[in-house]
């Protein structure tokens, strides 16, 4: 028989509280005013020091990465002070934001890993090459200047690595590292061009093959077999990819290759080096960090630099700058030069197509850079013409006789843009 509940009063009791008697709306209750909430309360709670969790561990790899790759770079402080003591002499820069980097890559059998290329005689190097990298003030072009080791110039008296100092004299231009390193080596080529030298890069044998490892290699096509001992280079004719120790073998090599002349070693380092950045520049490396952090891995332990470009954020501020330039406006060419008068195995500069090039370096002018077998005559066209190294007689003529060291305040104006024989970025070595 149904009976109802009453209070302590004899009352009837509410609906709700007959409910609580029998324990009937207690899991209602829960389900539909009180526990649920807080159930999602804490689990909001817990997803947001899960993701906060996730945030500073990914901040703080980034940082580990960041100060391991920051720790890799090199910093060369004597070059800075020893050039301070000749700042008089130095040109001063001419363009603001143009920037004049110069790339050494040193023979040095000393380290790890460079003695096998060679004989460390004590720790002597030369530099085995030499480019002046002229970035544009825009950033919308960049132009690699190569100078041969076998050049003959002006070297001044430098300070040796024991103190003394070297004699000036007239000599070929890859003694000015052996003579007084990176000091030496920009103090000629400021007096041989004219051009404010901003920062210096020296990467080694070891540096260069990382570079080349770290982007999956980069590939060539060679028309004819190469067998070079010295360089410990052996390849097939045709379409292939070398990894670091071949590429290595490849910029270097000499007796093996073409005609066994620098100039065809400049050229091919030239096209490798325009491949090269073609790579890096692809969406496949730069956009992808997978295989972006070994290439960074890589630069920052090859290279030596002055104290601007010394840290992982000077360097990634100056690749971001050039990062747009279009491939066809990363250009590469040899100064003009021809046999040394007085030697045939050494080279002298070719002016005033030499002075002309320098000019154009150092106002930030433009200058068109094309392969050897198409640049354009006196017209303008393309086709075989009296030129000098690419250039027209009626260009060299508009800046005057030859100087032995280049002065800017009287240098002659030159050619809104003559043409030199070279490379780009955009030319593969693949046809």
């Amino acid at each position: 028989m149904d009976t109802d509940v009453t209070d302590s009063a004899g009352t009837l009791a509410e609906p709700e509280v007959r409910a609580e008697a029998t324990g009937v709306g207690d899991s209602a209750r829960r389900t539909d005013d009180g526990p649920a909430p807080a159930r999602r309360w804490r689990w909001l709670r817990w997803a947001a020091l899960a993701t906060s969790f996730v945030l500073l561990a990914a901040a703080a790899t980034t940082w580990w990465f960041y100060r391991r790759l920051d720790a890799n770079i090199t910093t060369d402080t004597a070059t800075t002070v020893e050039l301070r003591s000749y700042e008089r002499e130095r040109p001063k820069p001419v363009v603001h934001d143009a920037r004049n980097i110069l790339v050494l890559g040193s023979d040095t059998r000393a380290g790890k890993g460079n003695g096998k290329y060679g004989r460390d005689d004590g720790g002597s190097q030369r530099a085995d090459t030499t480019i002046l990298l002229h970035l544009a003030a825009d950033r919308r072009s960049a132009t690699a200047m190569s100078i041969p080791r076998d050049l003959m110039v002006g070297i001044p008296s430098c300070r040796r690595a024991d103190g003394s100092r070297s004699t000036a004299q007239f000599a070929q231009f890859n003694w000015a590292f052996e003579f007084g390193g990176a000091a030496c080596t920009i103090r000629t080529v400021e007096r041989m061009t004219g051009i404010r030298v901003d920062h210096h890069v020296i990467v080694d044998f070891r540096g260069f093959k990382k570079m080349v490892d770290a982007v999956d290699g980069v590939e060539v096509c060679l028309a004819e077999p190469v067998d070079d001992p010295d360089a410990r280079l052996t390849l097939d004719a045709g379409r292939q990819t070398l990894d670091g120790e071949q590429a290595l073998g490849y910029v270097r090599a000499r007796k093996g290759i073409g005609d066994g002349s620098d100039t065809g070693r400049m050229d091919r380092q030239q096209q490798f080096l325009g491949s090269l950045v073609k790579k890096v520049q692809s969406n496949g490396v730069l956009l992808n960090p997978g295989r972006l952090y070994p290439v960074l891995q890589a630069a920052t332990t090859s290279l030596t630099t002055d104290p601007g470009l010394d840290s992982l954020k000077d360097l990634y501020d100056l690749t971001r700058s050039v990062q747009d330039i279009p491939t066809g406006k990363v250009q590469f060419l040899t100064v003009p030069r021809q046999p040394y008068s007085a030697d045939r195995n050494r080279d002298e500069l070719i002016q005033p197509a030499a002075d002309l090039l320098f000019r154009q370096l150092r106002e930030d002018r433009p200058i068109t850079v094309l392969p050897r077998d198409s640049h354009p005559n006196e017209t303008g066209s393309a086709g075989n013409t009296d030129t000098t190294d690419g250039m027209s007689k009626s260009q060299m003529s508009q800046i005057g006789e030859r100087k032995p060291e280049v002065d800017p305040s009287t240098s002659p104006v030159p050619d809104p843009s003559p043409t030199y024989t070279g490379t780009n970025a955009a030319v593969g070595m693949c046809k």
